[in-house]
């Protein structure tokens, strides 16, 4: 029998902690959530594995330690009303849900949107909003923002997405094309301005519809 509660500890401590996530509310999360029960059945012996596992479609689960890594970077606040693009199996949308007031998701994979909503609602999480869309390049309807994450890459941010922050919010994005990406985080100083750092260079798969770099226009 695989004991899960060692193992997660042994993912936490080994691939997370060691990857300079830090902040203790983070790691609590990851042991509050389980993340076993978001990985489609055929993977789940992967759900601590320092992998991205296959989703439908093209699209990954980010590893775990990126995930964490995220969250630790957006500061995410109890007041904060977050946007996620790419919603998956809703694993994500749950560790944004219990830092944020609400997180409003969006998802091009009908099949994905669907596994989602069973998760969050077998988990009992209700200030989230699935929406079923297109949302590569911008999704402004519940703008502004105070926390935007992007969960796979995107050659070119769209300027839509900065132009939803609120004064003060954050956006995590992957920019880049294969081999070399770059993990993002985009912070609004005040309205129209924005600064951008660079935290590190990784690569996952990229978003579907996603504005390619020799279609951006200066």
């Amino acid at each position: 029998m695989v004991n899960l509660e060692q193992t997660r500890f042994n993912m936490v401590e080994q691939q997370i902690r060691t990857w300079n996530v830090l902040d203790q509310d983070v790691l609590d999360l990851l042991y509050q959530v389980k993340r076993e029960e978001f990985v489609p059945a055929a993977y789940r012996f992967m759900a601590f594995m320092d992998m991205e596992i296959p989703l439908e479609h093209g699209a990954v689960m980010l590893t775990p330690k990126m995930e964490a890594r995220i969250l630790q970077e957006l500061h995410i606040r109890k007041t904060d009303k977050v946007l996620e693009i790419g919603t998956g199996t809703g694993y994500m949308t749950a560790l944004l849900s219990k830092l944020g007031t609400h997180v409003f998701s969006v998802e091009i994979v009908p099949e994905l949107h669907a596994m989602a909503r069973i998760n969050l609602q077998a988990h009992d999480i209700t200030n989230v909003t699935l929406e079923l869309g297109d949302a590569a390049r911008g999704w402004p309807g519940h703008g502004a923002y105070d926390v935007i994450v992007l969960t796979a890459s995107t050659p070119v941010l769209p300027e839509a997405f900065q132009q939803n922050l609120a004064p003060g919010g954050r956006l995590f994005a992957i920019i880049g094309e294969e081999p070399v990406m770059e993990a993002t985080l985009i912070t609004c100083t005040s309205a129209g301005n924005y600064h951008s750092t660079c935290l590190f260079e990784t690569c996952t798969a990229p978003f579907r519809n996603a504005l390619q770099r020799e279609s951006f226009h200066f």
